[in-house]
C-alpha cells in the first residue's frame, strides 16, 4: 500500500482532527494510507515552551515524511498569494529525495492574478519588479516540483470557481490522480 504524507495548513483548522479523518478516509477509498501531520500524540507538548514544542513538531513531521512514499500537498494559498511556507518545505523535502509529489489547490485563480489583486490593496515593497506570469497556479517552482519526473499537474477546480479552504472535492481528485498514477485504480 502506498503511504501519503498529507501536507498542508489544514492542521490549523479549528476542526483539524475531524478534517484529517475525512482526508484519511478518502485516501483509504483509493487504496492509499494517509498520514496527516497532527500533533495530539506528542507527549508533554503542552508542558514545553513554544520553541521546544515547535521543534518537537518539526521532528515528528520529519519522521512521518520519512515513513511516507509520496506527499499529497494542499497548495491552496494560505495567508497570502502563495501556498503555506511550511508545506513548501515539505514539498521540497520530497523533491530532494526523489519521492513523488501530488498537489492541489482550491483556488482557480492564477498566481499572477492573485498577486496583482493583492498589490492593488497593499504597498508594493518592490514596485519596479514585475509580477511573475506563466499563467501557473503558484510560483513556477511549485507546479514544477509537482510535475517533476513527468507526474501530472496540480489539481485545480475545473469549473474556474474557487472552493472553500477546507473543501475536499479537489483533494479527492488529487488522491484519485495519485491512485491512478500508481495503478491502484484504472
Amino acid at each position: 500500500m502506498i503511504t501519503a504524507y498529507l501536507a498542508g495548513p489544514d492542521v490549523f483548522l479549528p476542526n483539524a482532527v475531524a478534517h484529517a479523518a475525512r482526508k484519511v478516509d478518502i485516501c483509504a477509498a483509493y487504496g492509499i494510507r494517509g498520514l496527516p501531520p497532527l500533533n495530539e500524540d506528542i507527549a508533554a507538548l503542552a508542558a514545553m515552551t513554544d520553541a521546544a514544542a515547535g521543534i518537537a513538531i518539526f521532528a515528528k513531521d520529519l519522521e512521518m515524511m520519512a515513513a511516507a512514499d509520496i506527499i499529497i500537498a494542499n497548495l491552496t494559498p494560505f495567508r497570502g498569494t502563495s501556498a503555506d511556507s511550511g508545506t513548501l518545505i515539505e514539498v521540497g523535502w520530497f523533491l530532494g529525495r526523489g519521492r513523488p509529489i501530488f498537489g492541489y489547490s482550491n483556488s482557480a485563480v492564477s498566481f499572477q492574478e492573485r498577486s496583482r489583486a493583492f498589490l492593488k490593496h497593499n504597498a508594493d515593497p518592490l514596485p519596479d519588479v514585475t509580477v511573475e506570469g506563466f499563467g501557473l497556479p503558484d510560483n513556477l517552482m511549485i507546479p514544477g516540483a509537482v510535475q517533476s519526473d513527468g507526474r501530472p499537474a496540480m489539481v485545480l477546480p475545473e469549473d474556474g470557481r474557487d472552493r472553500a479552504f477546507d473543501a475536499l472535492d479537489i483533494f479527492e481528485r488529487c488522491v484519485a490522480q495519485a491512485a491512478k498514477y500508481f495503478r491502484l485504480i484504472p
